[in-house]
């Protein structure tokens, strides 16, 4: 089994600032390369990047790039790490593009450098689910699994549901 990973940016990806008095936070490597090397996992993989933006500066341009990337790829299997506030947004252009493929959106809500990050736990859960789903494009959030067209979000709690 073989798995691809693609960096988009968003919190999973966001790190803290390399410059002096630096306030904004950084994209640097993608989340995933961290966590997989703690995970040290039994099935291949690769890790591409296809921007590394927050989820509110991503485009439709950027959107097709990340399909085109798909579809230019012979895996069939695909884990997207995205920022929350447009993943859905996202996940519901590439269903209305590819429909052969298992490709699992998914993000955090603290960055995966942070201690009590989230990152890990969604990325291992997207990892399980890409054994199990059909064809079709989905996210894990929050513990929750869901295909991209019956996932909601409350934007009060952030929870997806």
């Amino acid at each position: 089994m073989k798995i691809t990973f693609i960096q988009t940016g968003g919190t999973i990806d966001k790190d803290y600032p390399k410059m002096t008095k630096g306030y904004a936070f950084e994209f640097g490597e993608p989340a995933t390369q961290r966590i997989l090397k703690k995970l040290n996992p039994s099935f291949e993989y690769e890790i591409l990047t296809a921007c590394q933006k927050d989820s509110l500066e991503i485009t439709a341009d950027d959107r097709q790039h990340l399909v085109d990337l798909i579809l230019d790829n012979p895996s069939d299997k695909f884990i997207i790490t995205h920022g929350t506030d447009t993943i859905i947004e996202t996940a519901n252009f590439i269903f209305s593009k590819i429909k052969h493929k298992v490709i699992i959106l998914t993000g955090a809500m603290r960055p995966e450098q942070f201690s009590n990050s989230d990152a890990p736990i969604n990325v291992g859960g997207a990892i399980a689910a890409t054994q199990i789903l059909d064809p079709g494009v989905y996210l894990f959030m929050t513990g929750i699994l869901k295909s991209c067209s019956e996932i909601k979000r409350d934007l009060e709690t952030g929870k997806f549901y």
